[in-house]
């Protein structure tokens, strides 16, 4: 029938597409560059596979699944998460995810899974191996596309700005230090890396073996396998030039697990496996002293670090006579190793899940139950100000938001397919693995190795949309490649006589759910792009009121409400700026105009904070909203005091928000409990600058009487606290400035 040879066409151009685009996927005029577009993407190529799939089942009359070994474990995980969803602290996100990610989100989850089955049910094993290429051929590109910005050459900003440097890039992305291409941060191309280099190493030793030669050198001649051999060496560079420890280890540990695999399934001769082992990691190795690593024991083995040995030990100070110290650890420059923020970030977490220990907080609330459960600590870290909307360590992150029933169930996936795939080589040996297609066989070896390299990258980190697909999908990959699917095993539901001619046309009961999965098809596509078309407009309004373009930015910012009104982060942003528009309104005796947009800011922040109450962005937002309109009636400092007190509550470790809250104290005349919520401010952080002067500057207004005296105690509290700003933040000019004024000489 040639609608189901057409759905298995659309179905396997679909995952060409997938493997291909997913990773070099990105455009700038969305509110997040890289993941965000990744997802979209995903998203609309699942729905047309589904659709495809569907239509193809309704035209065979029946519903069928192909049974795999990791279909339990799957579905349980995929229910424990939909449970965390319905009973999380805010449903909204743990659907959808997190905003500027959505990976990890429950749809995104159910994504993953629905791609695993079609998968499993649609590929044959020659269409496993083009896609095993396409997805390599797209690594390529990554790779190439990566590589010349580490020398200040970053196609992207060719791309954004027509100029092949990196000045599109800000301070905090720097991809002359670590590059990360078309992935969006360094750790995730490293991640990705880790993954790809098994995959090529054993395309690699495949088209060796295919040349009959006796060594990988005399094979080399050969100009497709001393391509695979070129590419071996930029990946494997590219992941020196991300930085990245975890990347690097991940790899590591996936190379020596993809080497004692060949040695043990003896599908090669013990020679030649330990040829082609020296050869590869000798490669590695010298790529590693030419071009540093990063982990900092084994830099000191680099070129760069022998080089920079004798400068440091003659570098004499000329004017003092005596040896220069090496350079200062980057702790000396107030940046907190990160080593140590992830350990607080991972206590958190722990705090979190044993507070809710069965489903957790819901999926992708880490954000919020972080804030909840923060370690006072952190505030003493240079990231003290940062919202961590994950726990950099996946599993502590699913235990965190899914509690042990979905950490419980995501393990069980994890080592079911290490339990399956260790069964199924046990039985492979150099005479049984002949009977099977012994290219499929090599690029089989590499998949256990890949997946290890996932869940090590992940324990530093977290995964994105390209891992996920590929934590997925691998396990598919393997149970293809080995033949371990038989078409006899499946869940199979008939409705009505199966199909058993091709010629055979649908009746009009499969031309109506066709044509009713087409239409569903093309809706929810539809709605994909109206989203994706409202986050452009909301990224160009958030641009515009981060640049303090207000009025600019307000068309933009309906716009991407109109479109999409069920999305809370779009509201809270068009609030703000409504709000920020006030006083200017009022100023241009616009009263009118002004109450109007007054009630609009208001409506739209008692929307968001009443839905989602466990947001704290959306109560940072409404204190600005109302603190915004307080600049024409300061009876809205009440209302400001009210949230922030909120936010305090969802975030109760918080130094900045404690700080704000005793701002806001003052505003509403109450110094006395301003200067209790300031002592406590600083007593979660001892260095809080901003404290210490607002406090200094509290005491003071106490110490004026209406009557012209002056509280000496209150006095001498303020002249203490700006004295010891003085002397400990080096000289602080606003606290001698405000001591001159009192009549103090600061010394």
């Amino acid at each position: 029938m040639k609608i189901i040879a057409y759905c298995d066409k659309l179905i396997h151009w679909s995952f060409y597409l997938l493997f291909f685009l997913v990773p070099l996927f990105f455009t700038s005029n969305t509110s997040e560059l890289f993941e965000l577009n990744k997802m979209w993407l995903t998203w609309g190529l699942t729905v047309i596979i589904m659709g495809a799939w569907i239509i193809k089942m309704t035209a065979e009359r029946k519903i069928s699944i192909r049974r795999t070994p990791l279909d339990l474990p799957l579905v349980l995980f995929l229910f424990s998460q939909l449970i965390s969803t319905i009973i999380s602290l805010d449903s909204h996100t743990s659907f959808w995810g997190y905003y500027s990610r959505f990976n990890g989100g429950f749809l995104s989850l159910l994504t993953y899974t629905l791609l695993y089955f079609a998968f499993v049910s649609n590929v044959t094993l020659e269409k496993a191996k083009r896609y095993f290429l396409v997805t390599i051929f797209s690594g390529i590109i990554v790779a190439l596309w990566g590589l010349p910005s580490h020398f200040g050459y970053d196609p992207t900003c060719f791309l954004f700005r027509g100029k092949l440097d990196t000045s599109c890039w800000t301070e905090s992305f720097r991809p002359t230090i670590r590059i990360f291409s078309t992935l969006g941060q360094p750790a995730w191309m490293a991640a990705y890396l880790a993954v790809l280099l098994p995959f090529t190493m054993a395309l690699t030793l495949w088209e060796t073996e295919k040349q009959k030669k006796s060594s990988l050198l005399e094979a080399a001649k050969n100009y497709w396998v001393l391509g695979l051999v070129i590419v071996d060496v930029l990946f494997y560079v590219d992941l020196l030039f991300t930085d990245t420890r975890a990347g690097f280890v991940a790899f590591w540990v996936a190379n020596i697990l993809f080497w004692l695999t060949l040695w043990w399934l003896k599908i090669l001769s013990r020679k030649k496996i330990i040829s082609y082992f020296l050869i590869f990691n000798v490669i590695f190795l010298m790529a590693s002293f030419f071009f540093s690593t990063p982990i900092s024991q084994l830099k000191k083995f680099s070129l760069s670090s022998l080089m920079a040995r004798p400068a440091i030990k003659t570098s004499v100070n000329k004017t003092a006579g005596t040896s220069q110290p090496p350079p200062k650890n980057l702790l000396d420059t107030g940046i907190t190793d990160s080593g140590t923020i992830r350990l607080l970030v991972w206590r958190g977490a722990i705090s979190a899940w044993e507070a809710h220990p069965l489903f957790g907080t819901g999926v992708e609330t880490f954000a919020f139950a972080y804030y909840l459960y923060r370690p006072a600590a952190h505030n003493m870290t240079s990231e003290w100000d940062y919202l961590y909307n994950k726990a950099h360590n996946e599993y502590l992150n699913y235990l965190a938001t899914t509690g042990i029933v979905g950490l419980g169930t995501h393990l069980m996936f994890l080592g079911g397919f290490f339990f399956f795939a260790i069964r199924e080589l046990l039985r492979l040996s150099k005479a049984n693995a002949e009977k099977k297609d012994t290219e499929a066989v090599f690029l089989a070896v590499c998949l256990p190795a890949a997946f290890t390299s996932i869940i090590v990258s992940n324990f530093f980190g977290f995964s994105v949309v390209m891992i996920n697909l590929f934590l997925y999908l691998i396990p598919a990959w393997f149970f293809v490649f080995l033949k371990m699917l038989p078409a006899d095993k499946e869940y199979v539901i008939m409705f009505g006589q199966p199909t058993r001619h091709r010629g055979t046309s649908l009746n009009l009961y499969q031309w109506t759910i066709s044509l009713g999965i087409i239409a569903l098809s093309f809706f929810f596509l539809v709605q994909l792009v109206r989203f994706w078309q409202a986050d452009v407009a909301y990224a160009l309004g958030m641009n515009l009121d981060r640049a303090g373009e207000y009025q600019s930015a307000y068309p933009s910012l309906i716009q991407a409400v109109q479109i999409r009104p069920s999305e809370p982060v779009f509201k809270d942003e068009l609030s703000t700026n409504l709000a920020t528009l006030v006083p200017a309104l009022y100023q241009n005796n616009e009263a009118t105009s002004a109450a109007q947009l007054a009630q609009q800011a208001i409506s739209l922040s008692n929307d968001v904070t009443t839905n989602y109450p466990n947001n704290v962005v959306f109560w940072k937002s409404r204190v600005r909203v109302f603190y915004s309109l307080a600049q024409i009636d300061s009876r809205y400092y009440t209302q400001a005091l009210d949230a922030i007190l909120q936010a305090k509550k969802l975030a109760p470790t918080d130094a900045k928000i404690s700080y704000n809250v005793s701002v806001l104290y003052g505003q509403n005349n109450q110094l006395e409990n301003g200067i209790k919520e300031l002592t406590r401010t600083i007593q979660l952080k001892p260095n809080y600058r901003d404290a210490f002067y607002a406090r200094g500057l509290f005491y003071h207004q106490l110490a004026q009487n209406s009557s012209g005296t002056t509280k000496t105690d209150y006095e001498n509290k303020a002249v203490a606290d700006m004295m010891y700003l003085y002397d400990n933040f080096a000289h602080d000019t606003e606290a001698q400035k405000s001591l001159s004024s009192w009549g103090v000489t600061a010394q």
